[in-house]
């Protein structure tokens, strides 16, 4: 019954705050072990909704929510959107001034916010955490958890505090831990650190299932990035790029052939950072290029595109940065543009920046990057595989899982590159074995006699590079293994030798074309542009209005009135009182400009149906009962047009009808024909290539039929 009960309570949360009518995958069970006061530990991927799961929790429990948050900015995103949907939520750093700061804490032992951001870097302060032992606190949730431990991509000793603050309460609160990003070492660091009691462990699974990775090896990156540029123009996108001069080079080829980008990285000050941070925010900056400097805690939710214009560091600096895009579950790009320099680049600043003892730990991840960008299985698969997940089902919209790929088998040229390894003792690197099958004149093989195998010059007729991407997808195929450090060797698996005797075959794939960009319609726009002059108004950055989905689903449904705006997702209570007029005028005056457009379907309200209540069914069943339209117009005291909008909404949902009443068969393949030649989602060329007495309403009925 307490599960229950919890389970009805969140669920009024979730729709009056946030707008929508059930949780996503784990997040009702997340919540539901909070609420039982269990500590949770929770993997979710970016964009799979982790703050909800601590944010309907704060709105019932009687207490104070503690957010640990890594960034200044993201603290601000979060408290501007609970905000905006009349949530009382504040955030504590460095930002806010000393008077504003007493203020703040004199409303917090006044119980006046339910929820609290705080840095990991202010728990540093021992006056701090004593002032937090007074206050009443219920829930402690820790985001971006993987920052705890010292075997993640993203350590920051600061979060070692977070153990010393709870230890101090006398009434333990419960301890929620949220991550996008974390393997099994990562797991068990944070728990240990964190000294969880027993926790209830979500793993809502790696895959992002709106995300298509591809991976491309190109010569001229600046010209694939134009190319890629035009087919996301007016869409927000981010580059990452390995060095600062990168970034600026990069930005000024852009801005010279038309395509204007604004900048970050650690070289800037920090009031130009924040300047080029808020313009892409705010969508005033479609593009925005970028080191790893940025990112971490934007919520920035309409990011259409995610370029990686030199390799990363490791798979979970490369997850949880290609995870910025697609956020509010709109399909989206992440790209890897990938050259052998990148590995060196990659190299050298793990030389210059590790600590000794770590080295090999960075090496073995800079490998799997490496593999990754070779590989030819499934890329999402192969993601979630490195963080333990064992699935192999394959997304299908990768660049490596289109349909229409070829496998070449390549078992001949698999079998000379392992001879030639063997031969070589298993002493080297992959491009001295690329150099000895090519039969290289290089003065180092002839000193150490290398020109003297028989493997020399075994593989002539291919191009050196050509060798050395065949030994690096046979590296990321299993067949090889790599030594760790700077200069590592290459060696055979067991997996390779059934290949070298004959028996197994080994193939590979040819990479695939790119994907066209969406068409949105005219509508997405208008609304979008309503959307950003609100946000300007209120100064807060547009998908805190309404996000990408939001607008869609109204371009989609179409909502011309309270009840049915209020279906829409992400459409709670207050923002429709806030926005919802606007956004309804603007739908209610596209529809009078083009009487031509159908919706997809029409929404269903939540009420409970009734007989006295103008709903379709009543008049399917009116209609079912030998009622032409204007009679049961006349009788249900509806326009003639509603009307036939039920019997549309009727027809759509299959009710087997006698529709030839109102569609004669000869007018239906009419209809038919005429749009199978001409094809388009508009009916006003259908209606202008039809008979005169052909009407909207049966184009539109044919059409669903």
């Amino acid at each position: 019954m307490f599960e229950e009960d919890n389970k009805n309570n969140s669920l009024i949360v979730l729709k009056k705050y946030f707008g929508y009518n059930s949780f996503r995958k784990n997040q009702q069970e997340i919540i539901n072990a909070i609420l039982a006061e269990k500590d949770i530990l929770c993997i979710m991927p970016t964009g799979g909704g982790k703050s909800i799961c601590y944010q309907v929790p704060a709105m019932i429990f009687e207490g104070i929510t503690v957010v640990i948050s890594p960034l200044i900015s993201l603290m601000k995103d979060q408290v501007d959107t609970l905000t905006n949907i009349g949530i009382s939520a504040v955030y504590l750093n460095s930002t806010v001034s000393q008077s504003d700061q007493v203020q703040i804490m004199d409303g917090l032992r006044k119980g006046n916010y339910k929820l609290v951001y705080v840095s990991p870097e202010r728990l540093e302060s021992p006056q701090f955490l004593q002032f937090f032992r007074q206050l009443a606190i219920d829930l402690i949730a820790i985001d971006e958890a993987h920052c705890i431990s010292q075997w993640g991509h993203d350590f920051r000793p600061s979060y070692a505090k977070i153990g010393q603050l709870i230890q101090q309460f006398s009434a333990r609160p419960v301890i929620a831990a949220f991550t996008a990003t974390a393997t099994k070492a990562v797991l068990e660091d944070i728990q240990t650190r964190l000294t969880l009691h027993t926790p209830l462990t979500f793993l809502s699974g790696y895959e992002r299932e709106n995300l298509a990775f591809s991976v491309v090896k190109t010569g001229n990156k600046k010209n694939y990035v134009l190319d890629f540029l035009d087919r996301y123009r007016g869409e927000s996108g981010i580059i990452y790029t390995a060095t600062r001069k990168d970034v600026e080079e990069l930005q000024y080829f852009l801005a010279k052939n038309g395509n204007n980008a604004v900048t970050y990285h650690g070289g800037m000050s920090e009031n130009v950072r924040n300047k080029h941070q808020e313009a892409f925010i705010y969508d005033n900056a479609k593009l925005i290029i970028a080191t790893n400097a940025f990112g971490m805690g934007i919520d920035k939710s309409n990011v259409r595109f995610v370029i990686h214009y030199q390799l990363p560091k490791s798979m979970e600096a490369y997850y949880q940065e290609a995870g910025r895009a697609g956020r509010d579950g709109e399909m989206s790009e992440c790209l890897l543009l990938f050259t052998s320099k990148d590995v060196q680049t990659q190299k050298y600043l793990i030389e210059q920046s590790t600590q000794i003892e770590r080295k090999d730990h960075e090496y073995s991840k800079l490998q799997a990057m490496v593999d990754y960008s070779h590989t030819t299985k499934c890329l999402q698969t192969f993601i979630v595989n490195y963080f333990g997940d064992d699935s192999e089902k394959e997304c299908g919209k990768c660049s490596n899982c289109q349909t229409d790929l070829a496998e070449t088998e390549i078992t001949i040229d698999a079998q000379k590159i392992f001879s030639c390894i063997v031969r070589m003792k298993e002493r080297f690197g992959v491009t001295l074995v690329a150099q000895v099958l090519k039969g290289s004149n290089n003065k180092r093989i002839k000193e150490m006699h290398l020109d003297q195998l028989t493997t020399y010059g075994l593989m002539k007729e291919k191009t050196e590079r050509e060798i050395n991407e065949l030994i690096h997808l046979l590296i990321a195929e299993g067949y090889l293994g790599l030594t760790t450090g700077q200069y590592p060797t290459v060696h055979l698996t067991e997996k390779a030798v059934p290949v070298l005797k004959n028996a197994e075959k080994v193939f590979q794939k040819i990479r695939p074309i790119q994907k066209e960009m969406p068409i949105h319609s005219e509508l997405f726009e208008q609304l979008r542009q309503l959307r950003k002059e609100l946000a300007e108004n209120e100064q807060l950055p547009p998908y805190i209005i309404f996000s990408d989905v939001t607008l869609k689903e109204m371009c989609k449904f179409y909502p011309q009135t309270k009840e049915e705006m209020l279906q829409i997702k992400g459409v709670g209570e207050l923002k429709f009182a806030k926005y919802g007029g606007k956004f309804l005028q603007m739908i209610q005056s596209f529809l009078l400009e083009n009487k031509e457009v159908v919706p997809a379907i029409q929404i269903q309200t939540t009420k409970p149906k009734t007989n006295e209540e103008q709903s379709y069914l009543t008049t399917v069943q009116l209609f079912k009962e030998g009622k032409m339209i204007e009679e049961i117009a006349l009788e249900r005291g509806l326009k003639l047009a509603t009307i036939e909008n039920h019997l549309i909404q009727g027809a759509i949902e299959g009710f087997e009808l006698d529709w030839e009443k109102v569609l004669p068969k000869e007018y239906e393949q009419l209809i038919n024909n005429v749009r199978a030649e001409i094809g388009g989602e508009k009916l006003k060329p259908i209606k202008e290539s039809l008979p005169e007495e052909i009407s909207y309403f049966q184009i539109k009925l044919a059409l669903c039929k």
